[in-house]
């Protein structure tokens, strides 16, 4: 047994559904579908060991600890956990937050206790990944990533394809602290209040990202690829603009994404219910050239640079613990010694 483990997960970005079931769904629209991308720059990492009793210091510690108790008690686990939050993604801001913290809590368990690792069971454990499959692939390896929904008689959302992104690429977040996304029981009453998505946006949605998202990456042609994912953003930002308030949740995130645009950025959108906006440069240096065009007519917002990222969780332990089972996809596993 190790240890401990020190576990890392990436935020992402959730670039759009392909399609939203409504309270009755047609015959083969009973599925969501998304699109999203693993960054680099922003995650959650927590250090994970045993104690006399099960104790969580730092952020987020009532939900790490409800989801302690569930893993312990699924896997039938007697010892107790100590866990110390070293940073997290923050919440309710669209980079997916919440399933990388209870995959990095189940994660880390299992590593510690020399279990093979089980996301996608994990995640249905611990209430996520019932729409969108994003942050369970995101966690199991990297690059965009397009699941085509959940089926009943499947724990998770299907993958369907995943692409590695272009390195030299970078996304433009701008996020906006004064406010966060539609979340909880808000989200929940916000899908049933609102219409039926309509079937010809879900097709045109398909088509882009057959037909420009996927080439786009495939081809490392941004211009392709970024008009494919502001037109699948205009879709999905014009269905949702009803209950978030408008196309972006945020009215200062909505203007510095239009100073962006401007100043050549593409593939200009919100990730899930937002503030967090999006936009991506072919390159460090131009996404820098942007960001200056635009900073003094950005005042009140955050804009940060970040990559792609093509692998999935990084996780630590001690080399004397080497009977752990390695993970299939590209979980990266780390031994060291340690003094």
């Amino acid at each position: 047994m190790s240890e401990s483990v020190t576990i890392e997960v990436p935020a992402r970005l959730h670039l759009g559904f392909l399609d939203i079931p409504g309270s009755a769904p047609e015959p083969g629209r009973e599925r969501f579908g998304s699109i999203g991308l693993p960054i680099t720059g922003i995650s959650t990492q927590l250090k994970i060991s045993l104690g006399s009793s099960d104790q969580v210091e730092g952020d987020e510690s009532d939900r790490i600890s409800r989801h302690l108790s569930a893993v312990r008690h699924h896997l039938g686990l007697n010892a107790r956990h100590r866990i110390i939050v070293q940073r997290t993604i923050p919440q309710h801001v669209g980079l997916g937050s919440g399933t990388q913290l209870a995959l990095a809590v189940a994660a880390g368990i299992r590593v510690l206790h020399n279990l093979p690792l089980d996301p996608v069971n994990d995640a249905g454990l611990l209430g996520r990944g019932m729409r969108s499959g994003i942050g369970i692939a995101a966690f199991r390896s990297g690059g965009l990533i397009i699941d085509a929904g959940k089926s009943p008689a499947r724990a998770a959302p299907t993958i369907v394809a995943r692409l590695p992104f272009p390195e030299d690429w970078r996304a433009i977040l701008v996020s906006d602290a004064t406010t966060q996304g539609i979340h909880g029981e808000d989200e929940i009453e916000a899908f049933k209040t609102l219409p039926p998505f309509p079937a010809a946006a879900a097709a045109s949605i398909s088509r882009h990202v057959l037909m420009g998202v996927m080439p786009g990456v495939v081809e490392r042609d941004i211009t392709l690829f970024g008009h494919a994912i502001h037109a699948i953003q205009t879709e999905i930002g014009n269905y949702f603009a009803p209950a978030q308030g408008g196309v972006f949740t945020s009215r200062q995130v909505e203007a510095a994404m239009g100073r962006l645009s401007q100043a050549g950025a593409v593939g200009v959108g919100q990730s899930s219910w937002g503030p967090t906006g999006f936009a991506f440069a072919a390159s460090e240096s131009e996404a820098e050239r942007i960001v200056n065009a635009c900073r003094e007519a950005t005042a009140g917002v955050n804009i940060e640079i970040v990559a792609g990222k093509n692998s999935g969780a990084h996780i630590l332990r001690p080399a004397a613990s080497d009977n752990c089972e390695v993970p299939t996809e590209n979980i990266f596993i780390r031994q060291e010694q340690i003094s």
